[in-house]
C-alpha cells in the first residue's frame, strides 16, 4: 500500500497535480512553495504589457518632460489656448474679461478721485467726468458697459473730461481685439476637425491572409455621416525597434507601410466602409516573416486617415496667366484644388492584434433602390485557410508551379529505363510528339540503311 500511495504521487508530480499533503496547507505557503523533492514547480512567466505608441482612439502616448525652452508656447499663444483643455480654456476666457473689466474700472476710479467727483457729484454746478459715478463699484460697472457697448443709460461720460475720452477710445479698441482673440479661440476650438474624427472608424483588428494569390495586410475603415470626408487618403506607419549595422539602436523607428501610394489606391472614396489592403511583397518590411516568426515580433502599425469636412471645402481655381480672372474654362478640372478644415483619425494595432489566416465579414448588402451598411458586423471576421509561410516562400512557390508545366514540355528525352510514361497520359501534346520522334527515327534508320547497301562503305 505503501509503494502504491508513493507511486501515485509521483505521478501526480509529473503530470503538474499539486500533492494533496501540499494541498492541505494554508493558501500563503502553497503559493510560496516552489520546489518539491522530486521536482520543480515553476510558474510561467507573466509577460508585460506592451505600451502603446498611439492609442485606439488616436491620442499619442507621448509626454514631453524636461521642456527648458517654455517660452516658445508664449510666442504662438493662440495656438496654445486651441490646445488647452476644455476647463482651462473657459478658465482662461472668463478670467481675461474679468480682470480687462476690473482693470478699466480702477482707471476710471482713479480719474473720478483724482478729479474730486467722488465727493462732489451731489453739488450743483458740478460736471463730474462720468455722471452717476460714486463708488468702485459704480466704475466697475461702467467699465463693463463701456466695453460690451451695453449702455443702460445711468451712467455716461461728459464733454469736459479729455482724459475721460482718452480712456474711453482705448478700452473701446483694446476691448475690441480681447473680443476677437477670445472668441476666434472658443470658435476655432468649438470647430476643430478632430471632433469630426470621431464619427471615423477602424477595426479593431487587423488580418492576414491571401488575395489573388498574395498575402495581404488588411484593416477595415469607414465613416458614420451621411456628409463625406472630401480628398480622403490614408497611410500607415510600421513602429518598432531596430538595430542598425553600426550598434545604434532606434527604439522606435518608423516605416512606411505601402497601402496604395504608386497606384493610387490610397486615394479614398470613403462612402462605405472600405477594407485597406497592404500587398506584402519584396518592399514590405514583413516579406520574410512566416506565421510562427509573426508571433514572436513586436511592432505596432499606426494608421492615420487624413481628408477636408465637407462642409467647409472649397474648390479653388489656381490663378491663370494672362487674365484677371479665372474661369472653369480656363483650367482643366485635373489643375482644380479644394481647400478646407482638414481633419485626421488615427487607430493602431499591435502586434497581438494583427491575425494570421482571418478575413472581415462583408458589411454591405444591396436592398432595393439602395446599398446598406451593417455596422453591427464591421469588426466580425472569420478564419479561412491561410499558408502559414512567408509571402516570400509562398511566391517562390507559386512560381515553380507556374514553371513546372512548361518545363515538362520542354524537357528531352530521357533515356528509356527513366522514360516518364504518365506523361502522355496528362500532355495532349505528347502524342504529337511520339509520332514525330518515331518518324525521325524511321528516317535516321532508313537513311542508315540505305547508306549501308550501298556498295564501298563497308
Amino acid at each position: 500500500m505503501a509503494g502504491d500511495s508513493r507511486v501515485h504521487m509521483d505521478h501526480d508530480m509529473e503530470i503538474g497535480v499539486t500533492p494533496t499533503a501540499v494541498q492541505k496547507l494554508p493558501k500563503h505557503m502553497r503559493e510560496a512553495q516552489i520546489s518539491t523533492e522530486h521536482t520543480h514547480l515553476i510558474a510561467d512567466p507573466v509577460k508585460k504589457p506592451r505600451q502603446r505608441y498611439v492609442q485606439k482612439d488616436g491620442k499619442c502616448n507621448v509626454h514631453h518632460g524636461n521642456v527648458q525652452e517654455t517660452y516658445r508656447y508664449l510666442s504662438d499663444l493662440f495656438t496654445t489656448l486651441v490646445d488647452l483643455r476644455w476647463r482651462f480654456s473657459l478658465f482662461i476666457f472668463t478670467l481675461v474679461y474679468v480682470v480687462n473689466w476690473l482693470f478699466f474700472g480702477l482707471l476710471w476710479y482713479i480719474i473720478a478721485l483724482i478729479r474730486g467727483d467722488l465727493w462732489h457729484s451731489d453739488e450743483e454746478g458740478w460736471t463730474p467726468c462720468v455722471e452717476n459715478l460714486n463708488s468702485f463699484v459704480s466704475a466697475f460697472l461702467f467699465s463693463i458697459e463701456t466695453e460690451t457697448t451695453i449702455g443702460y443709460g445711468y451712467r455716461v461720460i461728459t464733454e469736459k473730461c479729455p482724459e475721460g475720452i482718452i480712456l474711453l477710445l482705448i478700452q473701446a479698441i483694446l476691448g475690441s481685439i480681447v473680443n476677437a482673440m477670445m472668441v476666434g479661440c472658443m470658435f476655432v476650438k468649438i470647430s476643430q476637425p478632430k471632433n469630426r474624427a470621431e464619427t471615423l472608424m477602424f477595426s479593431h483588428k487587423a488580418v492576414i491572409s491571401v488575395r489573388d494569390n498574395k498575402l495581404c495586410l488588411m484593416f477595415r475603415v469607414g465613416d458614420l455621416r451621411n456628409s463625406h470626408i472630401v480628398e480622403a487618403s490614408i497611410r500607415a506607419k510600421l513602429i518598432r525597434s531596430q538595430q542598425t549595422k553600426e550598434g545604434e539602436f532606434i527604439p522606435l523607428n518608423q516605416t512606411d507601410i505601402n497601402i496604395g501610394f504608386d497606384t493610387g489606391d490610397d486615394r479614398l472614396f470613403l462612402v462605405s466602409p472600405l477594407i485597406i489592403s497592404h500587398e506584402i511583397n519584396e518592399k514590405s518590411p514583413f516579406w520574410e516573416l512566416s506565421q510562427a516568426q509573426m508571433d514572436k515580433e513586436e511592432f505596432e502599425i499606426v494608421v492615420i486617415l487624413e481628408g477636408m469636412v465637407e462642409a467647409t471645402a472649397e474648390e479653388l481655381l489656381p490663378p491663370y496667366p494672362g487674365k484677371h480672372r479665372t474661369t472653369d474654362r480656363d483650367v482643366g478640372p485635373s489643375k482644380r484644388r479644394k481647400y478646407g478644415m482638414t481633419c485626421q483619425a488615427r487607430s493602431s494595432y499591435l502586434d497581438k492584434e494583427v491575425l494570421w489566416g482571418w478575413r472581415f465579414t462583408p458589411v454591405l448588402s444591396l436592398e432595393k433602390g439602395f446599398y446598406e451598411v451593417d455596422y453591427n458586423s464591421f469588426h466580425d471576421i472569420y478564419e479561412t485557410n491561410t499558408p502559414s509561410c512567408s509571402a516570400k516562400e509562398l511566391a517562390a512557390t507559386l512560381r515553380e508551379g507556374q514553371l513546372l508545366p512548361t518545363l515538362s514540355l520542354l524537357t528531352p528525352e530521357l533515356p528509356k529505363p527513366y522514360t516518364l510514361e504518365p506523361i502522355s497520359t496528362h500532355n495532349p501534346l505528347s502524342k504529337e510528339v511520339d509520332k514525330g520522334e518515331e518518324g525521325e527515327k524511321g528516317e535516321i534508320n532508313g537513311s542508315a540503311a540505305a547508306l549501308k547497301d550501298q556498295p564501298g562503305l563497308d
